[in-house]
């Protein structure tokens, strides 16, 4: 029995299985707090973001002919010249050029519709004049209006028109500025680990190193931005709001990352290994590149494509090397002017008209399946070839 004549009995046992039962539930609510804000954020996300999926055409009968050559806008009638787009009309002149044989015709086609269009039909009923929505409710009777994959988002580049705005050109920007960030970084990262694990001495020069590494790898990503202004375009010269430089200043950035996994992979791999290709009389230059970096390279990798996860998903950094610019375009080089998605769902979220609200929120949804992407293959690296000892 326990009583206070019992010499097991311990009087603070009951305060601390309380204490104990008070933190678990803590922990738990904690859990199930953030949770919550994670599945807030998801429905929240889909919810605004998929809208953009789908956008409106309205069917009108187009004359091709040399006044519509000359000025798009006498191609259709007056009336549905406002719930069109503007983009739309710009490119009649060129589409005729590419199609000689449309001259003095007139055809019933699909074509875009204006934002304020889309949103009505969307169900956002602000900003469309009363005679635009009586007109736009009249062709949607007629069966002249419907809502269409929306392939113009996954196809094109910023613009300042809305419905004709797409992610294709921070898409590329994005995977063009990781390439260079992953041949920079991964090589550097992975031969400093093994420097400093493998071969360098232990004394005040590498215990110095290790430090600034720590420290490298805490600091502002911001820091990183004023680092790559100052060097690769201030003194180096090399062309701004490029992927080269917004590669090379992420390539800083995740140099830290690297060099940490890499040194904790590296430290996993038994020393008997070591001591087995020793045994064997190999050098340590063999052992290591042919035993201990193999087994460590799966742990490698998973750090690397975390670490470029996070870098893909950096917008203060490359803000500061002016890869925030209005990019239509997309970039075939290194060297050419161009934008990321961080950045472009940046911009948008700054823009005014409703249409960008969609085209945020999908983005973000667009962002964040590469980022899961990017950790899925990290997990699934890490568990296929992870060694057990």
């Amino acid at each position: 029995m326990k009583t206070k004549n019992n010499p097991f009995y311990d009087p603070s046992l009951k305060k601390r299985h309380a204490s104990a039962k008070r933190f678990k539930l803590f922990a738990l609510s904690s859990l199930i707090t953030a949770i919550a804000f994670l599945v807030f954020f998801m429905v929240d996300m889909i919810g605004k973001g998929i809208p953009a999926l789908q956008q409106t055409y309205v069917q009108v009968e187009v004359t091709y002919n040399e006044k519509s050559m000359n000025s798009s806008r006498k191609a259709i009638d007056k009336d549905l010249r406002k719930i069109v787009s503007r983009a739309w009309l710009r490119a009649i002149p060129k589409k005729m050029k590419e199609n000689p044989q449309l001259m003095n015709t007139k055809k019933l086609v699909w074509a875009l519709a204006d934002d304020q269009v889309d949103q009505y039909i969307k169900g956002n009923h602000y900003k469309l004049k009363n005679k635009d929505r009586n007109l736009v409710d009249e062709l949607e009777k007629q069966n002249r209006v419907e809502l269409q994959f929306n392939s113009i988002f996954f196809s094109n580049g910023d613009s300042k028109i809305p419905e004709f705005a797409g992610i294709k050109s921070a898409l590329i920007g994005s995977i063009l500025t990781l390439l260079v960030t992953m041949a920079v970084s991964f090589p550097i990262g992975v031969m400093t680990a093994i420097y400093l694990e493998e071969f360098a001495d232990d004394n005040r020069f590498t215990q110095m190193i290790e430090v600034n590494i720590n420290n490298l790898a805490a600091i502002p990503s911001i820091l990183f931005g004023l680092l790559g202004l100052a060097i690769f375009i201030n003194i180096f010269g090399m062309p701004r709001s490029s992927p080269l430089v917004g590669g090379l200043t992420l390539a800083l950035m995740t140099l830290p990352i690297i060099i940490v996994t890499a040194r904790a992979a590296l430290r996993s791999v038994p020393d008997t290994i070591r001591q087995a290709g020793y045994g064997l009389g190999l050098t340590k230059i063999q052992v290591v590149r042919d035993h201990v970096l193999p087994l460590a390279f799966p742990g490698i990798m998973t750090g690397s494509i975390i670490g470029l996860a996070q870098a893909m998903g950096e917008t203060a950094p490359l803000i500061i090397v002016g890869m925030i610019a209005f990019i239509p375009d997309s970039p075939s080089t290194i060297t050419e002017a161009a934008t990321v998605m961080p950045a472009q769902i940046f911009t948008w979220a700054g823009m005014p008209e409703r249409a960008y609200i969609e085209k945020t929120a999908m983005g973000i949804l667009v962002l964040l399946s590469v980022l899961i992407s990017l950790n899925t293959v990290a997990v699934y690296l890490r568990k296929k070839f992870e060694t057990k000892w």
